[in-house]
């Protein structure tokens, strides 16, 4: 009787450990970010006087919205292809390393371990104005410019965001490639395949699972750099640098919940369509590698 009640208790156990973290989920975020879309339909929270989608509209109205958006946009559309490549790319050169590839890694994981704060203060320092880029330019007599500032703004940030994610993503690969089985290979190379031909039978198709969790890593990571931006340039950057972040920053400073949170949930569904068409591309993938 004490060993079926002891088995009960243990095959309860995880049910009851996984109500205990739902609820606290569903308390403290899932409840109040329901709970506030109130907000986003009423003139403002005092009077609570509906008006329906205006705020909304009013979003696509505003220049810093869009202004931020675009940016945003734009930033992803550039970091996410070019971190996902490159990751890549050093993945298969650590596969192919046969000495020192454990030191190799390191030195791209090690951005991960840096506190946002003192990796920020370093860029700063290498790009500013009087920053250590130009410093060096001024020994060939090439003038320098203020890299954060102009329209280089935003590949400063992309390089930046490259060089602190690089390395995880690196590491989904590399745990991608040495899932696939090496007979594969082996198999093509006695049928006289190229590596071409291998990379496009083989390992782009047995990498696709892990291809489509970078993809989503990348993807919500892209948000993270609005703190790099911000501890440089502060709540007012330049233009070039200005992120949607910055624009819900301001409206939360300036008590404009009802903006604040319209734009919430405009990002909250982009966000949500783009894992969505993510998971459908992958489920199709699979679909037609099964055929």
């Amino acid at each position: 009787m004490r060993r079926k009640n002891e088995w009960k208790l243990n095959k309860m156990l995880p049910c009851i450990m996984l109500l205990i973290s739902l609820s606290g989920f569903c308390f403290f975020y899932l409840i109040p970010f329901l709970l506030s879309f109130s907000y986003s339909v009423v003139d403002n929270p005092v009077s609570g006087k509906f008006c329906g989608l205006q705020n909304y509209k009013a979003l696509f109205q505003n220049i810093y919205f869009l202004r931020g958006l675009k940016n945003t946009a734009w930033f992803m559309a550039v970091s996410i292809p070019l971190n996902m490549v490159l990751s890549l790319c050093v993945a298969f050169a650590v596969r192919k390393m046969n000495a020192y590839s454990n030191y190799f890694s390191l030195f791209f994981l090690i951005p991960l371990a840096i506190p946002s704060a003192t990796s920020a203060f370093f860029w700063e320092n290498f790009f500013g104005l009087h920053g250590t880029l130009n410093r060096f330019l001024s020994v060939f007599h090439v003038k320098g410019i203020d890299w954060l500032e102009g329209s280089y703004g935003m590949m400063v940030m992309v390089i930046i965001f490259i060089w602190k994610n690089i390395g995880y993503n690196m590491a989904l690969f590399i745990s991608g490639l040495s899932s696939i089985p090496e007979e594969y290979y082996e198999c093509a190379d006695v049928e006289g395949a190229g590596r071409f031909w291998k990379f496009r039978n083989i390992t782009y198709v047995y990498l696709a699972p892990t291809t489509f969790l970078v993809l989503i890593m990348t993807f919500v990571n892209s948000f993270k750099v609005f703190k790099e931006i911000y501890i440089i340039t502060g709540e007012y950057p330049p233009d070039s640098l200005y992120v949607l972040q910055h624009y819900m920053n301001n409206m939360f400073l300036s008590l404009n919940y009802s903006k604040l949170v319209s734009a919430t949930y405009i990002l909250t569904i982009v966000i949500v369509l783009f894992v969505v068409c993510i998971f459908r591309a992958e489920r199709k993938f699979s679909e037609n590698l099964h055929y």
